[in-house]
């Protein structure tokens, strides 16, 4: 039997294993890259009619 540590204590690799098991997947799907572009309302920084048309 294993002696009880508590997480505070232990070291950094454990930490690492304990984390990565409660941790859970994406199945694929990568959140950086899929951005949703339905809001209307968003704020952009560029403007609606530019004045360089006439260049």
């Amino acid at each position: 039997m294993e002696k009880f540590t508590p997480y505070d204590k232990m070291s950094k690799k454990e930490k690492k294993k304990i984390n990565s098991a409660k941790r859970g997947s994406w199945n694929g799907v990568d959140p950086a890259t899929k951005v949703a572009e339905n809001n209307r309302k968003r704020y952009r920084r560029k403007p609606k009619h530019p004045d360089s048309y006439d260049e």
